[in-house]
């Protein structure tokens, strides 16, 4: 009888000892976060990592979730981290831009406007108070650059 006893209670500590040594889910999440990069939020429940945030690209979300994958104690990883886009510059081809800035200058007599492989090229004279005007009319056409050589009165 006095074995059995003996036998349960090494049974027990044995049990105890190895449910002690797991990694507990807060440390996880404390080593996980640590070592990813910045805009990126980790929780962990029972083991399980959940990682959300944004990123630049694929290969930021894949990093992310790989470093993870590799910390001790970490059971699976739920990667919901979104993958920021970035819409496309829209430049307006030269035939309708100088158009449109030819359209956006006749306010401006004083104001000659050339455009070229998308570029808009400003000379003359124009008021200070005129001068904010026209940049934002011009603004709006979506030209590569706005190149301002104006003398402002």
């Amino acid at each position: 009888m006095k074995t059995n006893n003996s036998f349960m209670i090494a049974a027990v500590a044995v049990c105890l000892f190895f449910s002690g040594c797991k990694p507990k889910d807060a440390d996880i999440q404390a080593a996980v976060q640590a070592k990813e990069t910045s805009g990126i939020t980790v929780a962990v429940t029972k083991g399980e990592v959940t990682l959300t945030g944004e990123v630049a690209d694929d290969a930021a979300k894949a990093k992310a979730e790989e470093i993870a994958k590799a910390e001790k104690g970490v059971k699976s990883v739920l990667n919901n981290i979104m993958v920021k886009t970035v819409a496309p510059v829209v430049i307006a081809e030269d035939p309708v831009l100088q158009k449109n800035v030819a359209d956006a200058v006749k306010d401006f007599p004083t104001v000659k406007a050339d455009v070229k492989e998308g570029v808009v090229t400003l000379t003359g004279e124009i008021q200070k108070t005129s001068l904010i005007k026209l940049m934002q009319r011009l603004s709006v056409l979506k030209p590569k650059k706005i190149d301002n050589k104006l003398t402002v009165k």
